[in-house]
């Protein structure tokens, strides 16, 4: 009774659970998710649907048609060259890395579908394990899935067309057949390719080779030069290559006839105009770019001739002013023979403009100006309040003409600033747009109109408020949205909130002045007196909330005016 109670249940059937309490591996895979066992199809059946017992010791319980069995319930598709393999040549012994389950005879349980759980590793650890990164089902050879422009090495040119084994030598290592792919120097075409020019010519192959054709030259404009120690600058760079060297195909003489050479010594490759009048030192005078262009001339001491430098003409180019020949005569005697009148006659009397050294001078540029506040102060708009503090070209530079501009400038406000309030304000208020009649020079914050002029006068705390506050619409960004000055309303519901909504309404609107003053929102006219119900007594002590303020159906407490409780019993148990 004791065996049989192993599988059966007492007046019951074999139960799955019985088969799995010994059959733990495949439980295991179950649990897992894995395997023939854990499909659905196979899950949903009771084990003696397929293992039935009791035929005797020689019958096979494990049963099925290698050949017509579905492979994709087991969780592991069978693929490409895997479809045509013998099941055992899979499912053998040297397969399977649980040494108990290997054990077993025929077992079809231990297998990981993992590559190299199968194959060899070909590469021997110099590869990732995930074959099929490269390889596919079909077959290991040819590897289709590489891209070779995922290696460090990218494929360009000729080397599209080289067979692999070219690159990737096959050797023998650890007494097996290895090929090579990682590892590889290719830094340089030198550690493949043998040099030509027998290291004579330093740099990179590629500057002046392609990976196309070795034939093909690119090396102008690309190969650098200064690894020979002569630098090529200015119309070095441009100039043809065999323009100084000697023409030559021979890889082992080409570049290397002036190896030599001083890039200082430019009479070796070219001839001296000035037949040795200057010396030999050319770059002393000329640059590379042209001979015609030349450099500062920072040697020559111009206090010889009958204007010295001084100030800012110290680091000007001598081209500016000797627009021809050195010795041409130059007049200095004004500025104006050199410069333009960049204020185009602004400051003319007569027709005649001062000379520029009445404000500039030639220690700073022409952003410098000698013309002081003080100066300002003369003029016909002396500065007061902020004008005083406010960049000169806020007023001076014209935005339009990006220039600056100082003749019939104007004086008054609206000349330079925008009328904001026009269309808004009443004229009597502001007569002929004088913006001075409520605005004074040192900020556009400090207002002294009169609010006592208009229909609604000023008092208690209105006095503190700013005039934006309720004059103007102002929007998240602190931007005038509309204006309201003779529309305003003056009713106190136009500016703040009613919180008794129709509690103390007469004819549909509340007039707040009746119980509050505007020092403070403390009901100081309010008489209680003149309610339905006159305090007296000991309700003469009570807070008012201890009547007024009430919990609502939620529990939150809310005021309530009008109860409407007038009996004792209504407040009093």
């Amino acid at each position: 009774m004791g065996n049989c109670t192993q599988c059966h249940e007492l007046g019951d059937k074999v139960t799955d659970q019985k088969c799995l309490d010994c059959h733990t591996e495949i439980k295991s895979l179950m649990n897992q998710k894995k395997g023939f066992h854990a499909n659905s199809k196979v899950e949903s059946q009771d084990c003696v649907k397929c293992h039935s017992e009791h035929h005797g010791r020689n019958f096979e319980m494990i049963r099925f048609d290698t050949k017509t069995f579905n492979h994709d319930q087991t969780g592991y598709e069978l693929e490409g060259a895997h479809k045509k393999v013998d099941c055992r040549e899979c499912h053998s012994p040297e397969n399977i890395s649980d040494s108990k389950i290997r054990k077993r005879k025929d077992t079809y349980l231990g297998l990981d579908n993992k590559c190299l759980s199968c194959h060899e590793d070909f590469h021997q650890g110099g590869l990732p394990n995930d074959c099929l990164q490269c390889h596919s089902m079909e077959a290991f050879a040819p590897v289709k899935k590489f891209d070779h422009d995922q290696a460090k090495f990218k494929l360009r040119g000729k080397h599209t067309t080289v067979d692999c084994k070219e690159c990737h030598k096959t050797t023998i290592k650890n007494g097996k057949e290895f090929q090579q792919f990682t590892g590889l120097a290719f830094e340089d075409c030198k550690a493949c390719h043998k040099d030509p020019h027998n290291n004579q010519l330093p740099g990179n192959c590629a500057q002046c080779h392609t990976e196309s054709s070795f034939s093909t030259f690119v090396g102008k404009g690309n190969f650098n030069h200064s690894r020979t120690g002569f630098n090529l600058n200015g119309k070095h760079r441009t100039v043809d290559c065999y323009s100084c060297h000697t023409k030559t195909s021979s890889p082992t003489q080409v570049f290397q006839d002036k190896i030599a050479t001083d890039e200082n010594n430019c009479v070796e490759c070219h001839k001296d105009p000035h037949e040795n009048k200057y010396g030999q030192d050319c770059a002393k005078c000329h640059k590379e770019e042209s001979f015609v262009s030349l450099k500062k001339m920072d040697f020559f001491d111009h206090s010889i001739t009958d204007y010295p430098l001084e100030g800012m003409h110290t680091e000007v180019d001598c081209r500016k002013c000797h627009v021809d020949r050195f010795s041409t005569p130059i007049d200095f005697s004004e500025c104006k023979n050199c410069h333009e009148d960049y204020h185009m006659g602004d400051f003319a009397e007569n027709g005649i403009s001062p000379d520029c050294k009445e404000c500039h001078s030639i220690e700073k540029s022409f952003e410098h100006t000698s013309f002081t506040i003080s100066d300002h102060q003369k003029s016909g708009f002396p500065l007061e309040g902020a004008h005083i503090a406010t960049p000169c070209f806020a007023c001076h530079v014209d935005e339009v003409k990006d220039r600056w501009t100082f003749a019939n400038l104007g004086n008054k406000c609206i000349d330079c600033h925008t009328n904001i309030h026009k269309g808004y304000l009443n004229e009597k208020y502001m007569p002929k747009n004088d913006c001075a009649s409520c605005h004074g020079t040192e900020s556009w914050d400090l207002i002294n109109f009169d609010h006592t002029k208009t229909d609604w006068p000023l008092t208690g705390k209105h006095n503190e408020v700013s005039c934006r506050k309720c004059h103007f619409e102002i929007s998240s960004k602190n931007e005038v949205i509309s204006q309201k000055f003779s529309t305003l309303e003056t009713n106190c519901a136009s500016c703040h909130e009613n919180i008794h909504g129709e509690t103390f309404a007469i004819n549909g609107i509340t007039e707040c002045s009746r119980c509050h003053v505007t020092t403070s929102w403390f009901p100081e006219k309010f008489d209680h007196g003149k309610t339905r119900f006159p305090l007296t007594g000991k309700h003469e002590e009570v807070d008012c909330k201890v009547c007024h303020e009430v919990n609502n159906e939620k529990g939150v407490p809310v005021v309530i005016y009008k109860l409407n409780k007038l009996d004792c019993k209504d407040c009093h148990s």
